[in-house]
């Protein structure tokens, strides 16, 4: 691995995988269903597969509630997938048994591998799919370095779209609810002319927020602010809100069982105000922060549970200084940006299968994707001036796969493969950060423009082989090589655009990095390249004891590339980190049972984590006081846990399905320069080890879930199916570093545990093509966090949440056809 800092752009990338698959309902329908995946690249049943795989078809997650991606992680052992903070514009968090990422930012790598019809989405902005026309998705819990290669030391998550057969049908759908929801969806599959078929699928989404912006001015005439609202309402809009449409439509080509060509294209635009937050604390004494009328920035500006006092800008002021008397009234300009989050994106696919013998088949995977992204933030949600931001990322993809799959005989499969892929997201900031502390130098006020290219490129070969020595024993080894590029370029300038802003292109002390500019002094225009490679492996081995249990166990390995921080508050932030590794060991035991009324499925893992990337919020031994928001290696860990599965018809029409995951993460050594010691090994000091919080990397510890419904026949009349879910989350750290006991950190910036309980009445007509449902998500009204955003180490004085979605309902009609 290298890093260095030079004038020339370059990029980073990693590798990619694929799998695909198909449900395959069949026999006695209280029976468990027999579901095909090809998880790795050739058709098996799930049953047969050594991973631990959760495949949930569009009908179960039509039956739960789910419409989004975010959604499936409620029944799914070991998964945390959320929308993110406003702070993070329209984007997801993502992790599996605890490795993923919840930074949008592109020099970060997402750690849980996304695709979309087996192609690779490599961003967390715009991942919050909807489930539309879905004919499953399938969870890979674990490293997938061998199999979807790229940034996958946590595990992959495939979104797999239904795909045209000719046979015509389709689908119409409405949706009724609270707030004014209205959601539609409609698909519909048809024949163009022999041998090519078609489907269009869209869904168009709206519905009302529910955490009202208030007009503080307005709402506390006598605190001497300003009011922007006219009346007594005082109310300016609603956090929460909808606003979601999206169309694709997939053309296929399949003459013969040896050729099938399929073209896709979609359209995806996501426009509504900024994600439902909360003020938990507030506390900056710093004059700078102060409201235009000198207003201290506390408690005051608490609103409630379900509003805050956001704005959309700041206004002008001089900068304190403390004591810098030469800085001590400084101009700073006002800012303004806009109220709402915009996501627009589009991509387009091309998959040919071609068998060219009975056991060789060639299949090539292309794809383009471009979006663009934009919204504001105020991190004090108050009229105080604490901290603001405007932020517009544009985002071009392009990927190109080939694998060629042989049978060997009866004994033994090959699989060999490459992949290649390029992307580049600019990402253009305005930022206005006034907390910063008076005292000596090198403080000073911070409000800037970034506008940064990150090239990235990744190139990978890949193999797998299964053998068969026996009908019950199956042995799989797979092998990856990937080199991964990355270049990201920075460019601070004032507000004017133009000129670059002294402050921050200063330089400070060493980095790591060898950059160098004119006169040794300048950040702008510098461009950080991080290069590197890695072997990944995985080696399985399985054994069928009868036709009702499996038994598996593997050794696999997984990793995040490396980088460089995109935020540096000085020059001496704009350090390096590499890229951390996994090595895992799993179990697992997979059975179908009393006649397959029953599956039950488990899994044990133990994980050894190597230099663990954590951002840092406080970051004094790097660059000096100030904000920061500086990645660095922390150290090693081990991780283990076990998870189930169940899936139950004990009785004829009843349906049960159930899950559970516990997870613990130990930490074996921890880089004492990012607790702030001096540079170092890697420390197991109790002392210096304690200083990092168990669960740093937002692991949810224990998880579980129960769902049960019961399919009552009325003869002539249809059905009539209740369904009942619950699910249950332990609650998470805030932070990437162990508060102290005592601390607003400690006391704010954890987010609790939390039971959420969903319930949904359907009736189906006798003919199974009307249905008409009725659907109360969070049934018991529960108030509970999905995540918070602590700025306190930063300096910022804010912890600021993000509530979930309060009870909920609506009605959906549904005509298929």
């Amino acid at each position: 691995m290298a890093f260095t800092l030079a004038s020339p752009a370059l990029a980073q990338g990693a590798p990619q995988a694929q799998a695909e698959g198909g449900s395959n309902q069949a026999g006695d329908a209280n029976k468990t269903s027999e579901i095909v995946v090809t998880a790795q690249f050739r058709e098996q049943r799930l049953q047969d597969t050594p991973i631990a795989i959760t495949a949930i078809s569009g009908d179960t997650l039509e039956q739960r509630s789910a419409g989004a991606l975010t959604d499936i992680a409620n029944s799914t052992p070991s998964v945390v997938l959320r929308p993110a903070s406003a702070a993070f514009g329209n984007s997801i968090t993502a992790s599996i048994r605890g490795f993923g990422q919840i930074d949008f930012n592109p020099a970060y790598e997402p750690g849980v591998g996304l695709y979309i019809d087996d192609v690779y989405y490599p961003r967390l902005t715009g991942a919050n799919f909807d489930l539309m026309d879905v004919e499953r998705v399938e969870v890979l819990r674990g490293p997938q370095g061998t199999l979807t290669g790229r940034n996958s030391e946590g595990g992959a998550i495939r979104f797999i779209s239904r795909k045209p057969t000719g046979e015509g049908g389709g689908y119409l759908s409405a949706t009724y609810g609270i707030r004014n929801r209205v959601n539609l969806r409609a698909s519909a599959d048809f024949t163009i002319a022999k041998d090519l078929f078609a489907r269009v699928s869209g869904t168009f989404a709206d519905q009302g927020g529910f955490v009202d912006v208030i007009d503080y001015g307005c709402a506390n005439p006598s605190s001497g602010v300003p009011a922007t609202t006219g009346g007594t309402k005082c109310k300016k809009y609603k956090l929460g809100d909808v606003g979601y449409s999206a169309l694709r439509g997939i053309l296929r080509y399949n003459p013969s069982d040896r050729v099938d060509i399929m073209f896709s294209a979609d359209y995806t635009k996501d426009s509504h105000n900024n994600g439902a937050e909360v003020l938990l604390y507030a506390n900056n004494a710093n004059p700078n922060t102060r409201t235009v009328n000198g207003l201290s920035y506390d408690s005051r500006f608490i609103c409630g549970r379900w509003c805050n006092y956001t704005s959309t800008g700041q206004e002008a002021g001089a900068f304190v200084a403390g004591l810098i008397p030469p800085l001590n009234g400084l101009p700073l300009a006002a800012t303004t940006g806009q109220q709402s989050s915009d996501y627009e994106g589009w991509g387009v696919s091309g998959n040919v299968d071609l068998s060219l013998s009975d056991s060789l088949k060639l299949t090539s995977i292309t794809a383009y994707r471009g979006w663009k992204s934009s919204f504001s933030i105020d991190n004090d949600l108050s009229p105080a001036r604490v901290g603001f931001g405007n932020n517009e990322l544009t985002h071009w993809f392009w990927s190109q796969e080939l694998r060629l799959n042989a049978k060997l005989g009866e004994m033994a499969d090959a699989t060999l493969g490459g992949y290649y892929s390029d992307e580049k997201t600019t990402y253009y900031t305005l930022q206005d950060i006034r907390y910063v502390a008076a005292g000596p130098l090198p403080i000073f006020p911070l409000q800037f423009i970034g506008n940064d290219p990150v090239r990235t490129k990744s190139k990978a070969v890949f193999g797998t082989v299964i053998v068969r020595p026996t009908d019950a024993l199956t042995v799989t080894a797979g092998v990856r090589y990937t080199k991964d590029e990355k270049a990201y370029t920075f460019y601070r300038f004032n507000l004017d655009g133009k000129t670059i802003n002294p402050f921050l292109d200063a330089v400070g002390a060493a980095n790591g990095i060898g950059y160098s500019g004119p006169n040794g002094t300048a950040l702008s225009g510098r461009t950080a390249l991080f290069s590197g490679d890695r072997f990944d492996y995985r080696i399985s081995a399985d054994y069928r004891f009868s036709p009702e249990v499996l038994a598996y166990a593997t050794i696999s390995t997984g990793y995040k590339a490396g980088g460089v921080g995109p935020r540096p508050f000085n020059a001496a932030q704009a350090r390096g980190f590499g890229p951390e590794t996994l090595t895992s060991y799993e179990i697992g035991l997979k059975t179908d049972l009393l006649d397959r009324r029953v599956r039950l499925n488990l899994a044990g893992f133990f994980n050894d984590f190597k230099n663990a990337q954590l951002t840092l919020l406080s970051c004094p031994q790097f660059g000096g006081p100030g904000p920061c928001a500086l990645p660095q290696n922390a150290g090693n860990a081990e991780v283990k846990g076990v998870e189930a599965e169940l899936f139950a018809r004990p009785v004829d029409g009843f349906q049960l399905d159930a899950s559970i995951s516990y997870i613990d993460w130990k930490w074996k050594c921890v880089n004492p320069a990012v607790v702030g010691g001096a540079s170092g090994p890697c420390s197991s000091d109790p002392a210096v080890v304690g200083l990092l919080a168990q669960n740093p990397r937002g692991l949810i510890q224990t998880k579980w879930s129960v769902g049960m419904q019961y399919e009552a026949d009325l003869g002539s009349s249809g059905s009539l199916t209740p369904r009942f879910d619950i699910n249950y989350q332990s609650g998470l750290a805030g932070a990437d570093v162990a508060p102290v006991a005592g601390s607003p950190s400690a006391i704010f910036g954890q987010v609790p545990s939390f039971t959420i309980s969903n319930a949904r009445l359907t009736w189906l007509n006798e003919r199974k093509d009307v249905s008409v449902a009725l659907e109360v998500t969070n049934l018991f009204n529960k108030y509970y966090f999905l995540s918070k955003f602590d700025l306190t180490g930063a300096g910022a004085g804010a912890i600021t949440g993000q509530p979930g979605r309060p009870r909920e309902w609506g009605v959906t009609v549904k005509k298929k056809f």
